[in-house]
């Protein structure tokens, strides 16, 4: 049965094109899941698997406290891994097909306000290399929604300044063009100028368009940690993610009348009920301010 996933994670990487982070999303679910039908259910062959032993599995991963978000993502990870099966002809059935994932209510994202926007933009010093790399970093976020990882993966030859866009690889490789604004713009350009030359190192020859200190390319944890820095020097009380200036830019754009389906396309959504979370945002917004302002509120 591991020969089964592994092929599957092959499947993953090479045919789908998924990211790191998903395929070993799929990996440990599917782990969790042989593991279950051999100690639980005396298991040891995918054929002969049926529908009630995946509920049983899923059952007990409600006893085991699992939330229905991830319960949810168990049931995906299974049904594709069982449809993968049939296809590849492994198994001659489909134990999957009828299970359904638990509903949950999706947590609506936290965004900064506006001039906890323009606070955190201006944190960065401009005295220093770092300052100004931080600043393009901070700038060029929230100018295009894009994802932290998506950041780290930017390449110079990405940044296209005198047609003001970056082109970046999201989900699954898939391509895509993002307009940046002037301030964007003119921010990354002094950083190519004066800020990246001084991370240059000439034992690391990088192509990447953010590096650390070594002259290598910037790292996730590496930007998490100046993140949480800089919000501190901000005096931001507010918890932030990697993705708070992803979720400020959707949330910032819709506010000010942009079309779904643009703001869907820019952050990279293959699905645009992901995107409509945002108007949930949105509206939360208009019923304070008209809790507040309306005299028969």
């Amino acid at each position: 049965m591991e020969e089964q996933v592994k092929n599957f994670m092959d499947y993953l990487i090479i045919e789908k094109g998924l990211a790191k982070n998903t395929i070993l999303s799929y990996e440990r679910d599917l782990k969790s899941y042989l593991h279950y039908l051999k100690t639980g259910e005396s298991i040891l062959s995918l054929n002969v698997v049926k529908r009630v032993h995946i509920v049983h599995f899923l059952s007990f991963l409600k006893e085991q406290g699992k939330s229905a978000k991830t319960i949810a993502r168990h049931v995906a990870s299974v049904r594709a891994f069982h449809q993968f099966l049939l296809r590849d002809k492994a198994t001659d059935q489909d134990p999957s097909v009828l299970i359904e994932a638990p509903r949950f209510e999706r947590s609506i994202p936290k965004v900064l306000s506006l001039q906890e926007v323009e606070t955190l933009l201006d944190a960065p010093k401009h005295n220093d290399h770092y300052g100004i790399r931080d600043k393009a970093m901070l700038e060029l976020l929230y100018a295009t929604g894009i994802r932290v990882s998506e950041l780290i993966g930017l390449d110079i030859d990405n940044v296209h300044l005198a047609m003001g866009f970056v082109r970046c690889h999201g989900k699954g490789n898939k391509e895509r063009i993002i307009p940046i604004g002037r301030t964007a713009a003119d921010s990354l350009k002094h950083f190519l100028d004066v800020g990246r030359p001084q991370f240059v190192s000439q034992k690391h020859q990088d192509n990447a368009l953010f590096l650390n200190h070594q002259g290598k390319r910037l790292s996730r944890q590496g930007f998490w940690k100046i993140l949480k820095k800089l919000a501190r020097e901000a005096g931001i009380a507010k918890e932030l993610t990697p993705h708070t200036l992803r979720h400020s830019f959707a949330t910032h754009l819709l506010e000010n009348g942009a079309d779904l389906r643009a703001v869907q396309e820019m952050l990279g959504h293959a699905d645009i009920s992901t995107t409509q979370i945002y108007t949930h945002v949105t509206k939360t917004k208009l019923k304070d301010v008209y809790s507040k302002f309306h005299p028969r509120a």
